[in-house]
C-alpha cells in the first residue's frame, strides 16, 4: 500500500515530546553477606586491639586425696589488633541540576546521595574480605585495615599446584598479606572438608561456607548431592530439578552456603561468624560541605576496621580456578 499525499506522519512532525519513564532501573547489586551477618562494636582509636586466648587441651586428671595443689604455670592472652580505615563518597551537584526538572527523581541531590550510600555500603563489605593488608598509612598514604583473607592464617588448605599461598596473619602489630600461588587449582570437596575439620579441632564451630560467583557454582557438584526432589505427596510428574546446594553437611555440622559478589572468587572461607565484628570510629555520617560556588556538596564518611576475635576458629581454601 502507499501513504497518500501530503499525509503529516511521526517521521515529518516537529514538537513530539519525549516518553522518558519516571523509573530508574538499577541492578547493581547491594547485599553484603559479611559484613551484615557479623556483629558491630565501637572502636575509640585508631588501632583497635582486642585479646585472643585458648584453653589447655583436655587430658588425664585425677589427683590424690588431700594432695596440697600446685597452681598451673600462667599463660597470657595474645593481644591483637587492627588499624581503623577511613572510607568516603562525595557528592557535588550544581544549582541548575537541583532547580531542573528531572526523570525519576524529584531532587537530584538526594537522588545521588543516596547512590552513594549504597555504593559506600559496597566498599565496606570489598574492603572486610579481600586480601588487603593492615598499615599504619602516613603522610599522603591512607590507612588500611587488614581483611578477613590476610587474617586467617591457622586453617587453610591451598588447591594450586604451584607454589601455595603464602601464610599471612597477624605479626609484630600488623597483618601481611598473603601471596597467591603461581598455579590454580580447582575447587574439592576433599579440600573444604579438610578446612571444616581444621576449624573443628582448634575448637571452631563454623556454620557458613562464603565464596565467589564461580566456585559457588562449583559446589554444587561435588559428589554426593542430589539431582531431583521429589514430592511423594504430589502427582508422578511434579518433579523439581535441584541445581544448586544452599546447605552443605559435614561430618562436623551443618553450613549454609552464601555467595559473595565481593571476596575474591579464588578463595572460600569457612566461617564461624561469631569470631568476626566491624569496630567504627565513626559510623557512616553525612556532611554539608562549605559552599564554594554554584553547587551543593555532600560528603559520607566513615572510620572503621575488622575485628577477628579468634582467627583460628575459621579457615579457607585458597588459589582456586575461577573459571
Amino acid at each position: 500500500m502507499a501513504v497518500p499525499t501530503n499525509t503529516v506522519t511521526e517521521h515529518a512532525v516537529v514538537g513530539t515530546r519525549e516518553d522518558l519513564s519516571d523509573t530508574i532501573y538499577n541492578i547493581a547489586p547491594t547485599e553484603t553477606p559479611f559484613c551484615s551477618n557479623i556483629d558491630k562494636v565501637s572502636a575509640k582509636q585508631v588501632y583497635h586491639e582486642f585479646q585472643t586466648d585458648t584453653l589447655d587441651p583436655a587430658g588425664s586428671n585425677r589427683k590424690i586425696e588431700g594432695d596440697d595443689p600446685t597452681a598451673k604455670t600462667f599463660s597470657s592472652t595474645t593481644r591483637v589488633g587492627n588499624y581503623c580505615q577511613i572510607s568516603e563518597k562525595t557528592v557535588i551537584v550544581s544549582g541548575t541540576s537541583r532547580s531542573s526538572d528531572q526523570a525519576g527523581r524529584n531532587d537530584e541531590l538526594s537522588y545521588q546521595v543516596a547512590r552513594r550510600g549504597r555504593e559506600l555500603k559496597r566498599d565496606i563489605e570489598y574492603a572486610l574480605t579481600r586480601n588487603q593488608a593492615s598499615s599504619t598509612g602516613g603522610a599522603g598514604t591512607a590507612r588500611s585495615l587488614a581483611s578477613l583473607e590476610s587474617w586467617l592464617a591457622t586453617n587453610k588448605t591451598s588447591n594450586g599446584t604451584g607454589t601455595a599461598q603464602t601464610t599471612a596473619g597477624f605479626s609484630s602489630g600488623t597483618v601481611a598479606a598473603p601471596t597467591d600461588s603461581t598455579v590454580l587449582g580447582a575447587f574439592t570437596k576433599a579440600s573444604l572438608d579438610t578446612v571444616i575439620k581444621e576449624c573443628w579441632d582448634q575448637g571452631g564451630n563454623p556454620e557458613t561456607i562464603m565464596v565467589g560467583p564461580h566456585n559457588r557454582t562449583v559446589i554444587s557438584t561435588f559428589t554426593g548431592i542430589s539431582d531431583l526432589n521429589t514430592d511423594a505427596s504430589a502427582k508422578s510428574y511434579d518433579v523439581t530439578l535441584v541445581g544448586a546446594v544452599d546447605f552443605y553437611k559435614s561430618n562436623f555440622g551443618i553450613l549454609k552456603v552464601v555467595p559473595n559478589r565481593f571476596q575474591r572468587d579464588e578463595t572460600a572461607f569457612v566461617l564461624d561468624m561469631e569470631m568476626f565484628a566491624v569496630a567504627d570510629l565513626r559510623p557512616i555520617s553525612m556532611h554539608e560541605l562549605a559552599k564554594t560556588g554554584d553547587n551543593e556538596k555532600r560528603q559520607m564518611i566513615t572510620e572503621y576496621t575488622l575485628v577477628s576475635r579468634n582467627e583460628a576458629a575459621s579457615g579457607k581454601v585458597t588459589d582456586l580456578t575461577t573459571s
